[in-house]
């Protein structure tokens, strides 16, 4: 697909664009090597400045890897970007069902490769949300964030980079999905009892039980949720 002639309006975002469009089409696999400068500048009909511009957001987006002496590479075709806003627009039921898929794997993982201070942490946030329960009482939302930091903490215990690096994009939409949630009757309070029963199977070091553990913490809010949607 050749690439289209930008306006005068906005050269730098036309060429990001088209950049993006052709990246997305697939066609600069991953790994390849993208156009020379001289070559995007005489396709797009800009300056080599402005080429040289889009390419390094692209880049800064994780989309191109510049190579000193190589050129420039196509790292990934998925627009993070896209990716974000594709999670702003799901839906509770949907960030859940990733959450039980994220979680789950992650269980497994810690229940084998976590370590004292992993434990340490996770109790640690149990004990913050205790303290808003004992406050507060089981209805408000000050348990949001003790609970988020528990989750976050059992992912990290799988000592997986690109496991902890997937949840923390996705941490700011479970954040919005759990307060969405809240206010709602239909949907269950927060039971520190089913969090300390995950963190005693990640400590056993049994994947089973606490793959198990983490459907059982779950499942509450997902059927719920399930409930919810199939009453409107």
């Amino acid at each position: 697909m050749p690439l289209h002639a930008a306006g005068r309006h906005s050269l730098v975002d036309h060429a990001i664009e088209q950049l993006r469009a052709e990246l997305a089409a697939g066609t600069w696999p991953v790994g390849s090597r993208i156009p020379t400068e001289h070559e995007l500048a005489e396709h797009l009909q800009v300056g080599r400045n402005t080429v040289r511009e889009a390419v390094r957001v692209l880049a800064h987006t994780g989309l191109l890897r510049s190579r000193q002496g190589e050129g420039t590479f196509v790292v990934s075709t998925v627009d993070p970007e896209s990716a974000l806003a594709a999670m702003r627009r799901a839906g509770i039921r949907d960030v859940l069902e990733v959450r039980v898929a994220l979680e789950t794997d992650a269980a497994r993982l810690a229940a084998v490769r976590r370590t004292p201070d992993d434990l340490a942490a996770m109790r640690a946030a149990l004990a913050d949300e205790q303290d808003v329960l004992d406050e507060f009482g089981p209805g408000g939302s000050g348990t949001i964030d003790p609970d988020l930091a528990f989750h976050t903490a059992l992912v990290d215990a799988a000592h997986n980079p690109a496991l902890s690096g997937v949840y923390g994009f996705f941490r700011g939409t479970v954040r919005e999905a759990m307060l969405a949630a809240f206010g709602d009757e239909g949907m269950p309070t927060t039971s520190v009892a089913t969090h300390l029963a995950l963190v005693e199977a990640v400590a056993s070091g049994d994947p089973d039980e606490a793959e198990a553990a983490c459907r059982r913490l779950l499942d509450e809010p997902v059927q719920a949720v399930h409930t919810l949607l199939d009453q409107e």
